[in-house]
């Protein structure tokens, strides 16, 4: 049982229905962000993969259901969406191990482990840049309450040596990304995702490796849809974005 009243709870299908995700029926509900971020992740079976803010579990079981064997962890700061991801992974027969903590106070026991990956969608705007919403998780979702550096030291000190952190941001808090980059994971590389041809990428995938070395790299743009705007009722993913939404495949990140 979560703290949300059964009552307000609904369950949602992603990855053509793959991963079943109960979530609150209002406030903040996942939507495709963290399903990118997770196509994202070039994990391989065996390793060991930390999501930051987990929420619900969205992002974690999209990507333990294209990757199965991998060693899940999650932390999440609100105990209602922390039992909410320990449900949901249940409900989908993965193993996830979610930790009801703050990013600044992690558990002795996951402070004493390291992961191949981290990974992690933080609230897209910073303090007091976004009109307060009703207390039900959207506030927190989407208001900012530890800097985006913070989250990026944290999952450096969790990532294993040669491991990855992805993120997914809005683009123009892409400054803030880098600066908390720097001196802190290396071979960094940004992935803006644009909605249509033409127009400015509204958000950005960013992957960094701690102790990589490489230089920094920014790609084109991926585009979402198709056409130059919208002119029809129904979706107009790109054929290779549905794929990875509709049938959990990787996102085709640039070589």
């Amino acid at each position: 049982m979560s703290g949300f009243p059964e009552d307000q709870l609904s369950c949602n299908g992603f990855l053509g229905g793959r991963v079943q995700l109960w979530q609150p029926a209002r406030g903040y509900r996942a939507g495709v962000d963290p399903v990118l971020l997770a196509a994202a992740v070039p994990a391989r079976v065996g390793e060991a993969v930390l999501e930051l803010g987990c929420g619900a579990g969205q992002a974690l079981l999209c990507l333990g259901a294209r990757v199965p064997g991998l060693a899940l962890a999650g932390v999440e700061l609100q105990a209602p969406y922390a039992d909410l991801a320990r449900r949901n992974a249940a409900a989908n027969s993965q193993d996830a191990e979610v930790f009801e903590a703050d990013l600044a106070a992690l558990p002795e026991a996951l402070k004493q482990r390291q992961f191949h990956h981290v990974i992690a969608n933080p609230p897209y705007y910073k303090a007091g840049a976004h009109s307060p919403a009703r207390d039900d998780g959207r506030k927190v979702a989407l208001g900012e309450g530890t800097p985006l550096a913070d989250w990026i030291a944290a999952a450096a000190r969790r990532l294993a040596p040669k491991g990855y952190l992805h993120m997914i941001q809005r683009a123009d808090r892409l400054p803030d990304m880098l600066a908390g980059c720097s001196g802190v994971l290396g071979s960094v590389e940004v992935l803006p995702l644009a909605p249509r041809t033409g127009r400015a990428a509204e958000l950005v995938i960013l992957r960094a490796r701690k102790g990589g070395r490489a230089d920094f790299r920014l790609h084109a743009p991926l585009i979402l849809h198709e056409g130059a705007r919208h002119e029809r009722d129904g979706e107009s993913y790109r054929p290779e974005i549905r794929a990875v939404l509709r049938d959990g495949a990787a996102l085709p990140w640039p070589g």
